[in-house]
Protein backbone atom coordinates (compact mmCIF):
# COMPACT_ATOMS: atom_id res chain seq x y z
CA UNK A 1 0.00 0.00 0.00
CA UNK A 2 1.45 3.14 -1.01
CA UNK A 3 0.26 6.36 0.89
CA UNK A 4 2.10 9.79 0.42
CA UNK A 5 0.66 13.20 1.00
CA UNK A 6 1.95 16.82 -0.43
CA UNK A 7 -1.14 19.27 -0.87
CA UNK A 8 -3.55 16.46 -1.46
CA UNK A 9 -3.77 13.27 0.34
CA UNK A 10 -2.88 10.22 -2.04
CA UNK A 11 -3.81 6.42 -0.98
CA UNK A 12 -3.22 3.78 -3.28
CA UNK A 13 -3.94 0.28 -3.08
CA UNK A 14 -1.12 -2.25 -4.29
CA UNK A 15 -1.93 -3.37 -8.22
CA UNK A 16 -4.64 -0.47 -8.39
CA UNK A 17 -6.18 0.95 -11.71
CA UNK A 18 -5.62 4.94 -11.44
CA UNK A 19 -7.02 7.50 -13.18
CA UNK A 20 -5.07 10.67 -12.75
CA UNK A 21 -5.59 14.45 -14.21
CA UNK A 22 -2.60 16.55 -14.69
CA UNK A 23 -3.53 20.41 -15.47
CA UNK A 24 -2.15 23.00 -16.97
CA UNK A 25 -0.03 25.83 -14.31
CA UNK A 26 -2.61 28.45 -13.74
CA UNK A 27 -5.91 26.92 -15.92
CA UNK A 28 -8.12 27.15 -12.92
CA UNK A 29 -10.31 30.19 -12.72
CA UNK A 30 -9.47 32.69 -9.76
CA UNK A 31 -12.78 31.89 -7.90
CA UNK A 32 -11.38 29.12 -6.34
CA UNK A 33 -9.26 26.74 -5.48
CA UNK A 34 -9.40 22.83 -6.77
CA UNK A 35 -11.35 21.28 -4.65
CA UNK A 36 -11.40 18.09 -5.37
CA UNK A 37 -12.59 15.90 -2.27
CA UNK A 38 -15.32 17.74 -0.90
CA UNK A 39 -18.77 19.35 -2.08
CA UNK A 40 -18.95 17.51 -4.88
CA UNK A 41 -21.66 15.28 -6.71
CA UNK A 42 -21.87 12.84 -8.57
CA UNK A 43 -20.69 9.47 -8.92
CA UNK A 44 -16.87 10.75 -9.25
CA UNK A 45 -15.52 13.42 -6.81
CA UNK A 46 -13.87 15.35 -8.95
CA UNK A 47 -16.84 15.86 -12.14
CA UNK A 48 -17.59 19.08 -10.74
CA UNK A 49 -14.29 20.64 -10.98
CA UNK A 50 -13.44 18.76 -14.40
CA UNK A 51 -16.67 20.49 -15.78
CA UNK A 52 -15.02 23.46 -14.12
CA UNK A 53 -11.84 23.18 -16.57
CA UNK A 54 -13.86 22.70 -19.02
CA UNK A 55 -15.81 25.91 -19.01
CA UNK A 56 -13.08 28.42 -18.62
CA UNK A 57 -12.59 31.25 -21.62
CA UNK A 58 -8.92 32.32 -19.89
CA UNK A 59 -5.89 30.89 -18.84
CA UNK A 60 -3.24 28.96 -20.58
CA UNK A 61 -4.81 26.51 -23.24
CA UNK A 62 -0.84 25.79 -24.39
CA UNK A 63 -2.54 21.57 -25.14
CA UNK A 64 -4.70 23.22 -28.10
CA UNK A 65 -1.30 23.54 -30.16
CA UNK A 66 -1.10 20.02 -32.33
CA UNK A 67 2.31 20.51 -31.66
CA UNK A 68 2.40 19.82 -27.97
CA UNK A 69 -0.96 17.72 -27.95
CA UNK A 70 1.09 15.55 -30.23
CA UNK A 71 4.01 15.43 -28.12
CA UNK A 72 1.75 14.22 -25.30
CA UNK A 73 0.21 11.51 -26.62
CA UNK A 74 3.63 10.10 -28.25
CA UNK A 75 4.92 10.51 -24.54
CA UNK A 76 1.88 8.76 -23.25
CA UNK A 77 2.41 5.89 -25.68
CA UNK A 78 6.15 5.72 -25.59
CA UNK A 79 5.56 5.38 -21.57
CA UNK A 80 3.87 2.60 -22.14
CA UNK A 81 5.46 0.52 -24.94
CA UNK A 82 9.22 1.23 -24.36
CA UNK A 83 9.66 2.22 -20.97
CA UNK A 84 7.11 0.35 -19.85
CA UNK A 85 5.66 1.87 -16.71
CA UNK A 86 2.19 1.46 -17.32
CA UNK A 87 -0.73 0.08 -19.40
CA UNK A 88 -2.79 2.66 -20.62
CA UNK A 89 -6.54 1.76 -20.36
CA UNK A 90 -8.00 5.38 -21.50
CA UNK A 91 -6.41 8.60 -22.25
CA UNK A 92 -7.76 12.22 -23.21
CA UNK A 93 -5.86 15.25 -24.11
CA UNK A 94 -7.70 18.55 -23.17
CA UNK A 95 -7.11 22.13 -24.23
CA UNK A 96 -5.96 22.75 -20.72
CA UNK A 97 -5.75 19.09 -18.76
CA UNK A 98 -5.07 15.85 -19.29
CA UNK A 99 -6.79 12.67 -18.39
CA UNK A 100 -5.61 8.73 -17.95
CA UNK A 101 -6.49 5.67 -17.10
CA UNK A 102 -3.63 3.52 -16.43
CA UNK A 103 -2.45 0.12 -14.47
CA UNK A 104 0.67 1.58 -13.44
CA UNK A 105 4.25 -0.99 -13.25
CA UNK A 106 6.10 1.89 -10.96
CA UNK A 107 5.57 3.82 -8.78
CA UNK A 108 3.06 6.32 -9.16
CA UNK A 109 5.33 9.25 -8.17
CA UNK A 110 8.10 8.02 -10.36
CA UNK A 111 5.75 7.74 -13.34
CA UNK A 112 3.98 11.31 -12.93
CA UNK A 113 7.67 12.98 -12.69
CA UNK A 114 9.39 11.01 -15.49
CA UNK A 115 5.47 12.35 -17.27
CA UNK A 116 5.62 15.48 -16.55
CA UNK A 117 8.81 16.99 -16.23
CA UNK A 118 9.90 14.96 -19.80
CA UNK A 119 6.48 16.69 -21.29
CA UNK A 120 7.06 20.22 -19.91
CA UNK A 121 10.51 20.46 -20.80
CA UNK A 122 9.52 19.77 -24.73
CA UNK A 123 6.03 21.59 -24.41
CA UNK A 124 8.05 24.95 -23.40
CA UNK A 125 10.77 24.23 -26.31
CA UNK A 126 7.97 23.82 -28.77
CA UNK A 127 6.12 27.04 -27.47
CA UNK A 128 9.56 29.14 -26.78
CA UNK A 129 9.11 29.49 -23.10
CA UNK A 130 11.83 29.47 -20.62
CA UNK A 131 11.99 29.20 -16.83
CA UNK A 132 7.94 29.21 -16.27
CA UNK A 133 6.38 25.81 -15.10
CA UNK A 134 3.86 24.21 -17.55
CA UNK A 135 2.07 21.50 -15.53
CA UNK A 136 0.09 22.61 -12.24
CA UNK A 137 2.58 20.92 -9.46
CA UNK A 138 0.40 18.30 -7.96
CA UNK A 139 -1.75 15.60 -9.94
CA UNK A 140 -4.79 14.25 -8.58
CA UNK A 141 -5.89 10.47 -8.84
CA UNK A 142 -8.66 8.11 -8.49
CA UNK A 143 -8.36 4.29 -8.04
CA UNK A 144 -10.76 2.30 -9.87
CA UNK A 145 -12.47 -0.23 -7.24
CA UNK A 146 -14.45 -2.55 -9.10
CA UNK A 147 -14.30 -3.54 -12.87
CA UNK A 148 -17.27 -1.97 -13.29
CA UNK A 149 -15.88 1.80 -11.79
CA UNK A 150 -12.73 1.07 -13.93
CA UNK A 151 -15.27 0.75 -17.32
CA UNK A 152 -17.32 3.85 -15.84
CA UNK A 153 -13.44 5.77 -15.61
CA UNK A 154 -12.90 4.67 -19.68
CA UNK A 155 -16.63 6.13 -20.59
CA UNK A 156 -15.98 9.06 -18.90
CA UNK A 157 -11.98 9.94 -20.01
CA UNK A 158 -12.79 9.48 -23.90
CA UNK A 159 -16.66 11.27 -23.67
CA UNK A 160 -14.86 14.61 -22.15
CA UNK A 161 -14.43 15.64 -25.57
CA UNK A 162 -17.95 15.25 -26.26
CA UNK A 163 -19.30 16.52 -22.58
CA UNK A 164 -17.06 19.98 -23.10
CA UNK A 165 -19.02 20.68 -26.64
CA UNK A 166 -15.34 19.98 -28.50
CA UNK A 167 -16.83 17.18 -31.06
CA UNK A 168 -20.42 15.27 -31.66
CA UNK A 169 -18.45 12.13 -30.94
CA UNK A 170 -15.47 10.56 -29.18
CA UNK A 171 -13.98 9.43 -32.27
CA UNK A 172 -14.01 12.95 -33.97
CA UNK A 173 -11.14 14.38 -31.04
CA UNK A 174 -7.72 13.56 -32.41
CA UNK A 175 -6.05 13.06 -29.10
CA UNK A 176 -7.72 10.54 -27.38
CA UNK A 177 -7.38 6.65 -26.89
CA UNK A 178 -10.84 6.68 -28.54
CA UNK A 179 -9.29 7.86 -31.53
CA UNK A 180 -6.29 6.16 -31.44
CA UNK A 181 -8.72 2.81 -30.99
CA UNK A 182 -10.93 4.17 -34.62
CA UNK A 183 -7.86 4.64 -35.84
CA UNK A 184 -6.36 1.38 -35.42
CA UNK A 185 -9.93 -0.16 -36.59
CA UNK A 186 -9.57 1.41 -39.69
CA UNK A 187 -6.15 0.53 -40.51
CA UNK A 188 -6.94 -2.97 -39.37
CA UNK A 189 -10.16 -3.18 -42.16
CA UNK A 190 -9.04 -1.37 -45.16
CA UNK A 191 -7.97 -3.86 -47.94
CA UNK A 192 -4.79 -4.65 -48.11
CA UNK A 193 -3.37 -3.41 -52.32
CA UNK A 194 0.15 -3.81 -53.92
CA UNK A 195 1.33 -0.74 -54.05
CA UNK A 196 -0.60 1.33 -51.97
CA UNK A 197 -0.25 2.38 -48.54
CA UNK A 198 -3.25 0.96 -46.32
CA UNK A 199 -5.25 2.53 -43.21
CA UNK A 200 -3.89 6.62 -44.15
CA UNK A 201 -6.36 9.46 -44.78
Amino acid sequence: MLRYRRRLPHWIPDHSILFATCRLAGSMPSSGPLMLTAHNTGRFPFVQEDERLARVSSGPFWLRDPRVAGMLAGALRYGEAVRQFYVLHAWVIMPNHVHVVLEPRRARPEIMRWLKGRTARKANLILGRRGQPFWQDESYDHWARTAEELNELISYVEHNPVRAGLVESEDQWPWSSARLEADDGLRSSAPHLTGARSGTR
